[in-house]
């Protein structure tokens, strides 16, 4: 009568500690893949940072080739409308190229973490020189 109670204890025992280190395991890897994706996404927001201001950087050489240059949307590096991710939408706006203040909004897009940069130039209408006045991450 002692044999089969030793043997209910033991496979006791043995579900106890089995399920004891699948759950360590199950906690173990989802700790481990929160931490890939959370690295990865920090990637990801500092590829688009980099693409935004990519973007700011492109609208001032296209100032300085062309001081009253102006486009209501273009990507960077060059694609089709809507941009895709990877790619920076630029838009430049000129209240009045006789007023010299152009203002540069550029978005970008990688693996759904998205950037926006605000920038604001002064181009001197005389010689065409064009000096970055500001130049704003913002908030989405």
């Amino acid at each position: 009568s002692g044999l089969p109670r030793r043997g209910q204890t033991a496979l006791s025992t043995i579900f106890l500690i089995g399920g004891i280190i699948v759950l360590y395991g199950t906690s173990l890897a989802l700790i481990a893949l929160s931490f890939l994706n959370s690295a990865f996404g920090f990637q990801a927001a500092n590829r688009a940072l980099g693409l935004a201001y990519g973007g700011v950087y492109d609208a001032e050489i296209q100032l300085v080739r062309n001081k009253d240059f102006a486009d209501a949307g273009y990507c960077v590096p060059a694609a089709s409308i809507p941009c895709p991710s990877g790619y920076a939408q630029v838009s430049v706006t000129q209240a009045t190229p006789s007023a010299g203040q152009v203002t540069v909004f550029s978005d970008a897009t990688v693996s759904r973490r998205r950037r926006k940069i605000q920038a604001v130039f002064t181009v001197s209408t005389t010689t065409g020189a064009v000096s970055l006045t500001s130049a704003n991450q913002l908030s989405l």
